[in-house]
């Protein structure tokens, strides 16, 4: 089973248009040379077709080519824009004997969901590539005049207790702020209760801190378009971050405060909106917070067909956040955590409304043996993907990450000297891990 991030941001009109409008009505009859070129028209619109202030900023001219990772799969040559299935599904178990050795030195940080059991498995395996685990347990909730942090049941103290033998990574639970906002940010008291109930759960089950997210769900309520109320948001952020530093780590002698990391998602666009994570709010919250999730994935979706996480949109969206690359980018650049998907998509390409959505390594496992697919190259966004026609004759594309793709970001993020993060471990290849 498999569930995206979910950005439930207010529709804008600067936000992406829909390219495929014309574009997903599909010729079914057509042989498998047509079906390449659809696709590629599919997503050369879903690069090129953007609101037109942003074109300039996708080319960039003055960005270095990137040395890819010396890694076992280097070595083997498999890390190439040709691949083919009999590849993948031949190379995609085999990993290299020293698993804790790290090619990429800057923070990684590894999402482990409850519905992905395989997540807890690749988290022991590769325990020491990580310098950040964060299981996705809990909500902190309304409820009547007070605030519940759920979530607790899902806490596994076991799969603790062997990633603490194995590893040093640090654990940080992800708690979704469910609450009502309005009431939230507005009370004092609400305020206090919130902080107060993670910074226990911390202290009682030893966690090195949260990450926390909160952002898209304020956008939904809208909360973040009134000035008064979006201030407060952030002082709320710098408040529990700043409690977080107060606190002593139980668990941890060389860590000296719980930490903090945010999840923010890419802006819609150069003119920032109400609701985008901007770069004024980075600076203003650099100093309460340990780090920054950013979700550079889910640019395409099942009614606009394309790459995931477009290689010169990941580009662009860190030029808008940290500026040009110099020292005073520096001091903000590390605390970010770079979005790589380890999961793909399968959509439905035909008249209507589409369809499709995510899909693991399994599903993808599933699909290159049933239809034995040739693999396309797209260099705009530095992603594989392939066309197969399901039992009703209905077209799909599918996008998945590949040795190459993965290398490529890993590159991108190497250059800016930032961190990593991954959502989620349980969801990628085996042969992804030696990469990292």
């Amino acid at each position: 089973m498999v569930r995206k991030r979910e950005r439930r941001v207010p529709p804008s009109s600067e936000q992406r248009k829909d390219p495929f409008e014309t574009a997903t009505r599909v010729d079914r009859t057509g042989d498998s040379a047509s079906d390449r070129k659809l696709v590629t028209s599919f997503v050369l619109l879903c690069i090129v077709v953007i609101p037109a202030v942003s074109v300039l900023f996708y080319y960039v001219k003055n960005t270095p080519h990137a040395t890819h990772t010396v890694s076992q799969e280097n070595q083997r040559g498999l890390i190439k824009t040709d691949v083919t299935y009999q590849e993948i599904l031949t190379e995609h178990t085999k990993v290299s004997e020293n698993a804790s050795h790290r090619h990429y030195t800057y923070p990684i940080l590894a999402y482990i969901t409850t519905w992905n059991s395989k997540g807890y498995e690749m988290a022991k395996r590769f325990n020491n590539k990580f310098t950040h685990l964060s299981p996705v347990w809990y909500d902190l909730k309304s409820q009547g005049n007070s605030l519940v942090l759920e979530g607790r049941h899902n806490a596994d103290i076991g799969w603790i207790s062997a990633l603490r033998k194995s590893g040093e990574a640090s654990v940080l639970p992800r708690v979704v702020l469910e609450a009502f906002p309005k009431e939230l940010l507005r009370k004092k008291t609400l305020r206090d209760k919130a902080i107060d109930l993670i910074l226990t759960e911390c202290q009682e089950m030893e966690y090195d801190g949260i990450v926390l997210e909160s952002w898209s769900r304020w956008a939904a309520y809208g909360v973040l378009h009134d000035p008064d109320m979006r201030i407060m948001a952030l002082e709320f952020i710098k408040q529990l971050g700043h409690a977080l530093h107060s606190a002593p780590s139980v668990r941890n002698s060389k860590q000296q405060h719980l930490q903090l990391v945010y999840v923010i998602g890419p802006p819609q666009s150069e003119k920032l909106q109400a609701h985008d994570f901007g770069p004024h709010d980075l600076q203003s919250l650099s100093a309460a917070v340990d780090g920054f999730s950013l979700m550079t994935y889910d640019f395409s979706g099942p009614h606009k067909p394309g790459p995931n996480a477009p290689l010169q949109w990941i580009r662009l969206t860190l030029q808008f956040l940290l500026g040009i690359r110099n020292s005073a980018a520096k001091s903000v650049a590390r605390k970010i955590f770079l979005g790589i998907n380890f999961y793909g998509n399968d959509f439905l390409l035909s008249e209507g409304e589409g369809g499709g959505g995510a899909i693991t390594g399994r599903d993808y496992l599933n699909l290159l043996e049933k239809h034995r697919p040739e693999f396309q190259w797209e260099k705009n966004s530095g992603e594989h993907y392939f066309v197969y026609s399901d039992d009703n004759d209905d077209k799909h594309a599918v996008f998945y990450p590949s040795l190459m793709s993965v290398s490529m970001r890993l590159d991108e993020a190497r250059q800016w000297g930032i961190g990593i993060s991954i959502w989620e471990i349980g969801q990628g290849l085996d042969y992804f891990f030696d990469l990292l």
